[in-house]
């Protein structure tokens, strides 16, 4: 146990140690039913008045962490509460605590800058919110539905397109959805079968990786790309992302479905290929080592992300939900194959919001 307390702080001690030893019964630091150090034992071990550590301890009683046992001591509690996804919470501090000091702040700064937003106080999620995934495949439905869970605490729903009517119809109430998820392919029957039940739609676009982008960056110039994956959409996703790109030293020539005889036409064409991992075995297959092979599983564009995280939580400060943004669409217009880079410069819009008022009134 690697306990401390900076008494230069802006956060209270007793804040900073009930905080830590929380984090620690979560993560089984201290397993449930062990006794804690005495007061004295810790007060003494972080320099601290003992009055100080009494009060945490009234603070982790409270909150159900521990359980006094008159006679014997302090113990962890059998059954201690968990907040949702505590390794999603480390990642997105040390996130922020990097980001911050890539602008000069320390951690301090950091700390007093948040206590200092007061008017921007949205309740926290206590458990994880259940989100509705509508796709038209499972192998859609399984990637969206591990990249939302590895960064929200989201319990996912997946509903394939032609099911969605009659899930809607079997759920007694479609508001217990925080938000619904979906592509821009599938977004306006998605918000049609959901209208008049509360529930936001939000389109989510995968694109490229920046790794890929950097890769295809340092290509010779003159080479000839192609896109290949195992759905159209996301074939599309990944070709408009290197379009909008703009590399000078590459001419992307088209892409295809991850299987049938234009995937061999293109891989004749091409000296490099962008494509998913099962995609990658095909081609590898049909071209050997002439090709250049450059493996892209898609990502969730992070504003989408983001864009989540705000509906679940609300934007207002009071628990309500923030307004809607007006709907987008993404560009509909497919790159050209003759020259690829003179069009497609505009920036890409990742997602689209829409929210469908109970009742359907205005």
């Amino acid at each position: 146990m690697q306990l401390q307390v900076d008494a230069h702080s802006p956060i209270p001690i007793r804040r900073q140690l009930t905080e830590q030893l929380k984090h620690f019964i979560e993560g089984g630091g201290f397993p449930r039913d062990q006794a804690l150090p005495s007061i004295r034992e810790l007060a003494g071990f972080l320099g601290i008045n003992p009055n100080t550590v009494a009060r945490v301890i009234e603070d982790l009683k409270r909150d159900g962490y521990v359980q006094v046992r008159r006679g014997k001591g302090v113990f962890v509690a059998s059954e201690p509460p968990t907040r949702p996804a505590p390794n999603l919470r480390e990642a997105f501090l040390k996130d922020v605590v990097t980001r911050a000091a890539a602008l000069g702040m320390t951690a301090e700064d950091l700390a007093v800058g948040v206590l200092s937003l007061a008017g921007v106080r949205p309740a926290p999620v206590q458990e994880a919110v259940g989100i509705l995934l509508v796709e038209c495949n499972t192998e859609a439905l399984d990637f969206f539905a591990k990249e939302l869970e590895a960064h929200l605490p989201v319990r996912v729903a997946k509903v394939l397109v032609g099911d969605l009517g009659a899930s809607v119809q079997r759920r007694k109430s479609a508001a217990r959805w925080g938000a619904a998820v979906t592509s821009f392919f599938h977004l306006p029957e998605v918000e049609r079968l959901l209208n008049g039940t509360g529930v936001p739609v939000i389109a989510l676009l995968t694109e490229v990786h920046i790794e890929t982008l950097h890769r295809l960056a340092h290509l010779p110039p003159g080479t000839r790309v192609g896109v290949a994956s195992a759905d159209a959409e996301t074939t599309h996703n990944l070709e408009h992302s290197i379009v909008n790109a703009g590399l000078p030293n590459i001419a992307l020539l088209g892409s295809c479905a991850a299987e049938g005889a234009a995937l061999g036409r293109l891989v004749r064409q091409v000296e490099a290929m962008v494509c998913s991992t099962p995609a990658a075995e095909r081609v590898r297959a049909l071209a050997g080592s002439a090709v250049q092979v450059i493996i892209d599983d898609r990502a969730l564009d992070k504003r989408g992300i983001e864009m989540l995280a705000a509906i679940l939580v609300g934007q207002d400060g009071d628990g309500t939900t923030a307004a809607p943004l007006p709907a987008r669409r993404p560009p509909s217009t497919r790159p050209s194959r003759r020259n690829p880079l003179a069009r497609g410069r505009r920036a890409r819009r990742p997602l689209s919001l829409t929210y469908h008022e109970e009742g359907g009134g205005d």
